[in-house]
């Protein structure tokens, strides 16, 4: 005799309907992604997130090194289509080398990237990839895709019954390295060939963006290996930028 589960194939159901209508198409990144997470919620959360760090870090948000990231910034913004807010920049005293950009309208730099780069062409290729993300809708899709992989866990656990902790355990590694980072991989690797994109288009040389990664990867004492890892390594993310570049015709 068949047993159903009726709560389970309620929920099987309802992630199936999510999952239909959560579908969206990203022109700039030519696919289909899965978005559940309000883009509003990630806009809050990323304002709650620079606020603290401008509370909680030493950053600054005036000076020369801030006018700088907001004259390449600016640019990149530009041409990447998010001139339609207004942006703030901000330089973090850290002397790892590290850039990010916020969905709510914000980039921060550290000096430890700003004593690495040797040209603006560099930095624009970090602010770049980090616009790119933004573009992308990356951080609300991998949201998305962890509460879907932690509904589909809870489905798992229920439906086994006594089996439901194995299940829980291997299942989570399951999805940490057969689902999840792959993913994140993908993103990066997105993110590289839109910033040289936007580096382009704004009037820096992309060939940069190869240089830049070559002087990341001398900084690095080790690495882990590339399965599991959330990034790329810096020999197949260069390898990947040379080729996109040289697709292109670009210098």
């Amino acid at each position: 005799m068949i047993r159903i589960f009726r709560p389970a194939l309620a929920l099987t159901a309802a992630v199936a309907a999510s999952a239909l209508s959560a579908c969206a198409y990203n022109e700039a990144l030519g696919r289909n992604q899965f978005l559940i997470v309000d883009n509003g919620s990630m806009i809050q959360q990323s304002n709650a997130a620079w606020a603290e760090a401008l509370r909680t870090q030493n950053a600054t948000t005036t000076g020369a090194q801030v006018d700088r990231i907001r004259n390449v910034g600016s640019r990149l913004v530009r041409v990447a289509g998010l001139d339609n807010r207004t942006w703030d920049y901000a330089v973090f005293t850290d002397a790892s080398p590290n850039a990010f950009v916020l969905p709510s309208g914000q980039i921060g730099v550290t000096t430890g990237l700003l004593g690495l780069v040797q040209n603006d062409d560099q930095l624009a290729a970090v602010i770049g990839h980090e616009i790119a993300h933004v573009v992308a809708n990356h951080a609300a899709e991998r949201a998305s895709s962890q509460a879907a992989t932690a509904i589909g866990l809870q489905l798992g656990q229920r439906v086994a019954g006594d089996y439901g902790q194995a299940v829980g355990a291997y299942g989570g590694l399951a999805a940490q390295y057969g689902v999840l980072l792959p993913y994140s991989r993908r993103d990066e690797l997105e993110a590289d060939r839109l910033g040289v994109d936007y580096v382009q288009a704004a009037g820096w040389r992309p060939s940069q963006s190869v240089a830049l990664w070559r002087l990341m990867s001398e900084q690095r004492a080790g690495s882990i290996p590339q399965f599991a890892s959330t990034h790329p390594s810096d020999a197949t993310r260069i390898a990947a930028l040379e080729q996109y570049i040289s697709s292109r015709g670009w210098s």
